[in-house]
Formats: C-alpha cells, structure tokens, sequence
C-alpha cells in the first residue's frame, strides 16, 4: 500500500493553520472571544479535506461521502448514547462528586425529573444530534474521519486512530486557550483535550469503517455533542478540577469511557484499514489483518 503523501498532508495541515489564525485575528478584530466563532471554525477540517480532495481530483466518495451500511450508520447514531451514560457513571462513582436528577438540562424543554428525564432528555439528545449536530459534525468529521482517513489509511487502523486524534485535538488549542470546555485551566486544558481526542479516535475509526461512510462518524459526534452535556449537568461538584478535568465528557470520564470502548475494539479484533474502506469491498475485518496492515 502506498504510503500517505506529503504534499497533499502538507496543504490540509496549512489550511486548518490558516483557519486557526483567521479564527484568532477576526476575534480580536470583532473585540470577541473565538469561543463565539467556533461554529464556523468547526467547518474548517471540511474546508481542508475539500481543498484536498479538488486539488488532486480524488472523488468524494473515495474518502468516505457516501451513504454506506445503513445498520453501521445507525450504530454510528446511538453509540454515542452508551458512552455518556458510562462516563456519568464513572463521575459520580468518584468521591466528591454527587448525582443530581433533578436539574433541567435542556433549558426551554419541559423534562420530567429523575431517571424518565435522564431517558426523555436522552431521547431529544439523539433526536437533535442525528440531525442539527449532525450537521456541524460533519465540518469536522469529513476532514478527520473523511479525507485524513483516507490518507492515513497506510498506518493501519492504530496509528491512523493516533496521528487522527492527535491532530484533531491539536486543531482545538485555540479555542481551548480561549476557555472552551476546560475554562479554569486553558493551558492545562490543550494536554486534555488531545489526550481525549487521541482515546476517542478508535471508536469513530472502528464506526467509519465499518459503515464504509464517514457520515458514521458525523451521527456518532452530533450525537455525542448533544448529549455530552448530561454528564456536566448532572454530576455536581463545587471543585473545579473536578467538574473541568474529570466528572467531564472531554476530562477523565470522557477518556475512560471511549478508552474501554476501545480496549473492546483491539480484544474483538480492529478492522484492517485500506484506502479502499469506503468502496464497499475493503478486507474482511480480523485482529490479524488488522496488525499486519498496522506493521
């Protein structure tokens, strides 16, 4: 298999880095924080993959648009429901952290409280990510799971996941700085968004894949998106660290949650990864396969 190119690497790195300064610039020049652009920021990994994809001709259904296995889009969709519960389950098992079901997490939307709320919020989470979300999901996931997939697809299925979710928590730092998600520890908040990044990528990896389709990933993230705020709303801490870095969907729960997700992946065996699984007729997935195309 051929191995990624560097040149075409070369110019979807330098658009996010041009989108990155743009971000920053047009935020100071407004007078605003680039927390208030990111909604436009997230569209610059599509930007990148497009400018790729148009520049040396390689068609959009080659790196993943394409509607693929409707049962694996479908995965895509609820997977994330799953994960959430998990990390809010391993917040509050951590001391100094409570359990709170009678908060309103979705504001304007009459919710019943206690556990049929955690159910019916649930439910408008998974409504709202499948298609809102989904909808700026795919700014970033054509680009991740889309093109860089597709390009990275020689390092096999581990180390694409890694140098994916590397890069990706990497494009985050400037709004993070700005206080996005970790608004106590900006600084400290860059390390910890890359180590979530890196812990989520074999999941949205394994889901692409599998549903021949990067719109797996873009349903897994709008889902995950809408409904990550569960775990912020009903684990409660007065302590910073441990509302910000742990009890957190990006901080430590977050990462154990998509981490055991993974652990699952590599014991049933990751499916190989060639730049043909988007085609329909990638090799058939084994955990033996699967470390050969990583050798």
């Amino acid at each position: 298999m051929r191995s990624p190119d560097g040149t075409r690497l070369g110019l979807f790195v330098g658009v996010l880095a041009l989108a990155a300064a743009a971000l920053l610039l047009v935020a100071r020049a407004a007078g605003v924080s680039p927390v208030a652009l990111a909604p436009v920021y997230m569209f610059s990994p599509l930007v990148a993959g497009l400018a790729v994809c148009l520049r040396w001709d390689v068609p959009l259904s080659t790196v993943g648009l394409r509607l693929g296995r409707p049962r694996w889009l479908l995965a895509g969709a609820v997977t994330a429901i799953p994960l959430v519960v998990l990390a809010l389950a391993l917040s509050v098992a951590i001391p100094g952290i409570g359990l709170d079901l009678t908060v309103d997490p979705v504001a304007g939307v009459p919710i019943p409280s206690g556990a049929l709320g955690v159910v019916a919020t649930l439910g408008v989470a998974l409504a709202l990510g499948a298609t809102l979300n989904a909808v700026v999901a795919f700014g970033e996931e054509f680009g991740w799971r889309g093109y860089l997939l597709w390009e990275l697809a020689p390092l096999g299925f581990w180390r694409a996941s890694l140098a994916i979710g590397a890069l990706w928590g990497v494009w985050h730092a400037p709004i993070i700085v700005a206080g996005y998600n970790y608004p106590s520890f900006p600084v400290v908040g860059v390390g910890a968004i890359i180590v979530a990044c890196v812990a989520f990528s074999p999941v949205y990896t394994y889901l692409t894949v599998r549903a021949e389709s990067v719109l797996a990933a873009t349903l897994l993230h709008g889902v995950f998106n809408g409904s990550a705020g569960l775990v912020v709303a009903y684990a409660v801490t007065d302590d910073a660290v441990l509302s910000e870095l742990v009890a957190s969907p990006v901080g430590a729960a977050g990462v154990l949650a998509f981490g055991l997700a993974a652990l699952a992946i590599a014991y049933s065996g990751a499916p190989a990864l060639t730049r043909e699984f988007a085609r329909g007729d990638a090799p058939a997935s084994s955990g033996r396969d699967a470390a050969a195309a990583d050798g």
